[in-house]
């Protein structure tokens, strides 16, 4: 021990005898902090030798007097490996940050050594282990920003010492304690920001009431219970609070009113009651306030809207009685969300007039009356979301003019005469909804200039006349959904020029004459939905191009001619061709029971189905019993003479193999052994394969005592071409079998694969695993066998999977981070017990950070590679969360993560995408009983928190797995919200913050 501190000491004079005498003694021990980091970008290279001070070092300031370092900055520089603790032994080192890098392992508690420090940020780091105490021996920090790391444990209850601290920001943590009352201590503090961490469930401290400096107050999903603290009243200098995403309860009290300097509040997302405190005139700087989601009750008090508020958010509350009419005097209003309550009346006439608004939700009410014609009197308005109420009377003919609307949901009132005809070429707008209205009249043609619409939906309407050539260039429309009115006349001609189009749905309306031609150009319809008709001529060639269609509905016209053979090609879930004058024979592969309600109602149709063509049955039953009876002579003879020549072929091709040399193979073991390695030789033939991939054969062999191993033989000298598997990948690993054998033959856990053991020869290599009878989850689940994973089988999976993951990151010393999370690398035993597999491109994160460095090439499979990591192939924990977060998605929806149907998406964007375009409905596996949908939901919502564009949003995996064990217990899913959290938010009532 005496040996290495004498080292420690004597180290700069060591390093100073190897490099340029002219050196300044900081500038010795900055080279040795930038020898001991991995620095893979090469931004350190400015810190050499040459210049005699390292004041003009990249990220060095000096004081410019006395020409000593003032201030390190390394921020963005990619940095790996420990915390530089030399960095202590600069004397007047005030300014520090090393935030966004990699530097794990532990902060050492040596850091206090570091005494003029006066600002430390090691945000978006990968530090771990505990928080050291001795941080609070700083005597003049200021400024302490830990987000975005593994910190664990308590917070030390030394943080309450702190003298001069301002910020303590320890944001998204594995904090797990409760949060303690000693931080009220630190009298200095002006912002406090524990939010995202896993605390053990208590209350706010009311002692954080003492903090009469604090300006910013962020507690956000810190796992508080019980009521606000009246404490919090006393913060005269608090400008922002946010206690949001908690299970805070009981009545707002009414010491928040005497926040005089508040700009915002945000309350939402817990299970607070009663309504809003008196008082609230008070607040005459409150810019936001945000109670949505919780059961408040009551009106909306006449005091609030008379501030000058820019943002109002009550929504998913119970208050009641009208809107106050004074909220359309507020000059500030930009935003004003009440969605989701009971509230009743008329809005205010002139409500717009006065204010900026930009968006107004204002959803599943029970307003009546008409919309106010002022709502876009500013020209600023963007979403008007106001469906699911009893609106009436006419759609104002002012917001034909309002040009800056890009989504417009009025479904689901009571609208009635004719649509403005500017209204319907509004440029921007990209989701007009009108659905089940009283709505008349025809689409005008001056739905040409609506060149960004993707989405219309106006069904269940009295809308008449033709639907217009012009429709055919709103070029962008992915989705145009009319059934239920009263178009007449054909389709128009232009309409197979929409190339992007997914659902065309124009059912029980009065069409008539034949489809266009050309229809082989709509190569995305997924959903063609033409029901209750008078369409005529024979069902278009075309339909049979559309390689993306799932679901065709033709009955009830008047199509006549045969049933295309090419239909029997198609990959169709749901068709129906009833109620027709389809006639001839019914195609072979259509003569079963599933598809005869697909076919009835056609008179000229014939087949052997009950209730097609009848008279015909028994004439046709003597012929096929004729021809069946030569058919098996035939087949019995082709059988016979196909055994025997294949027994001589297999024989001399088993000669012709030669027997394995069985003297030269050594063999490795992991665990006590029940065989020897002669017993796996002995069943390496090829009866036994059960799988081939880029870099050799799998096989089952089952051994003398009756049970079974899986065999993976990987041969040496193998071609490296992209096949099968490594097709996905996009690269071969040079040498997958020692890091397999470095990685398995060390770890145990029961949602690990285990390795047995592994044979060696000169030529190939043999890893011996556990035998999985049920396979990978991608085979099954992408199978005709995924009816066998119902919904709490595919939990159960996800969970063993996210326990496994989570032991590699959290539990294995050092971590491994798997690089190649994927369904098909999940293996299912007999009970449907999870195993994650094939660890070889698993990297180990050492200690030093040597293994988290920059990967050359991208290991992954496609749809699964976290983007951040194929741009910068920075591996760490993150890019492994983001994978299972894929194979979450896949699970929900039944789906593979690369689809033709997604067009140029990947599962993740088409989930989000199909999300804020449909709603959670149309992204459930069919296949999973819908009484499972709440918990369904919840598992989605971590699956999005998981794939989250931002590295720093993704949880860790032991977090996911918490969230995945309260998901079945919890009464509501977690809620992010847009700007704060995940990206993933939909801020209108029907998919407003949840896809529950």
């Amino acid at each position: 021990m005496k040996t290495k501190v004498l080292l420690y000491f004597l180290l700069p004079l060591l390093l100073f005898s190897s490099t340029s005498s002219s050196l300044t003694q900081e500038g010795l021990y900055l080279q040795h902090i930038k020898h001991s980091l991995s620095d893979p970008d090469s931004s350190l290279s400015s810190w050499n030798d040459q210049d005699a001070t390292p004041c003009s070092w990249d990220g060095i300031t000096c004081n410019p007097s006395t020409h000593v370092i003032a201030s390190v900055d390394l921020s963005g520089f990619n940095l790996f490996g420990p915390f530089p603790s030399l960095l202590c032994r600069l004397p007047n080192l005030t300014f520090l940050s090393l935030y966004n890098n990699s530097i794990n392992s532990t902060l050492p508690s040596d850091i206090s050594t570091c005494q003029n420090l006066q600002h430390l940020d090691l945000s978006q780091n990968l530090l771990t282990g505990s928080l050291p105490s001795t941080i609070a021996d700083l005597p003049n920090l200021r400024y302490l920003d830990l987000t975005g790391n593994n910190f664990s444990g308590e917070i030390p209850e030394s943080f309450g010492r702190f003298q001069k601290l301002e910020v303590l920001s320890l944001v998204y943590n594995l904090l797990d304690s409760a949060l303690p009352p000693f931080l009220g201590n630190i009298s200095s503090l002006k912002m406090l920001n524990l939010s995202y961490n896993p605390f053990f469930p208590g209350r706010i401290p009311p002692e954080l009431g003492n903090l009469t400096n604090l300006e910013v107050l962020w507690l956000t999903e810190c796992n508080l219970v019980g009521e606000i603290p009246d404490s919090l009243g006393r913060l005269s200098k608090l400008t922002d609070l946010d206690l949001a995403i908690n299970a805070l309860q009981g009545p707002i009290p009414a010491s928040l009113t005497e926040l005089t300097s508040v700009v915002q509040i945000e309350l939402y997302n817990n299970t607070l009651t009663g309504g809003l405190p008196p008082g609230m005139s008070k607040l005459k700087n409150l810019r936001l306030l945000d109670a949505s989601m919780n059961r408040l009750t009551g009106p909306i008090p006449d005091e609030l809207t008379r501030l000058e508020l820019e943002s109002l958010n009550l929504y998913e509350n119970n208050f009641e009685g009208s809107l106050p009419a004074s909220i359309a005097d507020s000059p500030n209003l930009y935003e004003l969300r009440l969605f989701q309550n009971k509230l009743t009346g008329e809005l205010p006439r002139n409500l717009g007039q006065n204010s900026p608004l930009r968006w107004i939700d204002l959803s599943n009410n029970q307003f009546s009356g008409s919309i106010p014609a002022s709502l876009c009197e500013k020209g600023q308005i963007e979403e008007m979301l106001m469906i699911n109420n009893a609106f009436s009377g006419e759609i104002p003919a002012s917001l034909g003019e309002c040009q800056s609307l890009t989504r417009v949901r009025l479904g689901h009132n009571r609208l009635s005469g004719e649509v403005p005809a500017s209204f319907w070429g509004l440029p921007h707008v990209y989701l007009l909804e009108l659905v089940d209205n009283q709505l008349s009249g025809p689409i005008a043609k001056t739905i040409a200039g609506a060149a960004n619409l993707s989405l219309l939906i106006i069904e269940k309407n009295m809308f008449e006349g033709s639907i217009p050539e012009e429709i055919g260039w709103v070029e962008n429309l992915l989705q145009f959904s009319g059934g239920e009115n009263r178009f007449s006349g054909p389709l128009p001609e232009t309409i197979v020029k929409l190339r992007h189009l997914s659902t065309l749905d124009l059912h029980n309306n009065e069409l008539s004459g034949e489809f266009p031609s050309g229809s082989q150009s709509l190569v995305r319809l997924n959903e063609l939905n033409l029901k209750n008709n008078q369409l005529s001529g024979k069902i278009p060639d075309g339909i049979g191009n559309m390689s993306l269609l799932n679901y065709l509905d033709l009955s009830g016209n008047r199509f006549s001619g045969q049933v295309p053979v090419w239909l029997q090609n198609m990959k169709i879930n749901v068709f129906n061709l009833s109620d027709n004058q389809l006639s001839g024979e019914l195609p072979p592969l259509f003569a079963k029971e599933m598809y005869r309600n697909s076919f009835l109602g056609n008179p000229g149709l014939c087949g052997d189905l009950e209730g097609l063509c009848e008279s015909r049955a028994e004439e046709k039953t003597q012929g096929y019993i004729w021809l069946l009876r030569c058919i098996f002579i035939l087949a019995a003879l082709v059988f016979v003479v196909g055994v025997v020549w294949f027994y001589f072929k297999y024989k001399n091709f088993r000669k012709a193999s030669g027997a394995i040399d069985k003297s030269k193979w050594t063999l490795m073991s992991f665990h006590k052994l029940g065989f020897s390695e002669y017993e796996i030789l002995d069943c390496l033939d090829e009866d036994n394969v059960i799988g081939t991939g880029g870099s050799g054969k799998v096989y089952k062999v089952v051994l003398s005592n009756g049970e079974a191993v899986a065999v993976k033989k990987l041969w040496r000298g193998k071609v490296k071409e992209c096949e099968s598997d490594d097709v996905e990948k996009g690269w071969v690993q040079d040498d997958g079998f020692e890091a397999e054998v470095d990685t398995l033959g060390r770890i145990r856990h029961k949602n690990i694969v285990k390795l047995w053991c592994c044979c060696t020869a000169r030529d190939c290599k043999l890893l011996v695993y556990e035998y999985m009878p049920n396979g990978s989850l991608g085979d099954l689940l992408h199978s005709s066998k995924a009816g066998l994973l119902d919904w709490p089988t595919r939990f159960k999976i996800a969970l063993d999977a996210a326990d496994g993951l989570s032991y590699l990151h959290h539990d294995c010393v050092p971590a491994i981070v798997h690089r190649d999370v994927k369904s098909n690398n999940i293996l299912l035993d007999g009970d449907f017990g999870a195993r994650v597999a094939d660890f070889g491109v698993a990297k180990v994160v050492d200690a030093t950070g040597k293994g988290a460095k920059s990967m050359s090439v991208i290991a992954g499979s496609c749809g699964y590679i976290a983007p951040e990591y194929a741009y910068t192939l920075r591996v760490n924990e993150k890019s492994d969360i983001y994978s299972f977060g894929v194979v979450i998605l896949e699970l929900v929806t039944g789906k593979l993560p690369v689809d033709p149907e997604f067009g140029e998406k990947d599962l993740v964007k088409w989930v989000c995408t199909t999300l804020d375009q449909k709603g959670v409905d149309h992204v459930i596996d069919p296949k999973l009983d819908s009484c499972y949908k709440e918990e369904v939901c919840k598992v989605l919502n971590i699956g999005l928190l998981c794939t989250s564009p931002l590295p720093i949003n993704r949880p860790s995996m032991r977090r996911v797995v918490k969230l995945l064990q309260e998901a079945g217990t919890e009464k509501h899913p977690q809620i992010k919200k847009e700007g704060k959290l995940s990206p993933y938010y939909y801020e209108d009532a029907s998919d407003h913050g949840s896809v529950a």
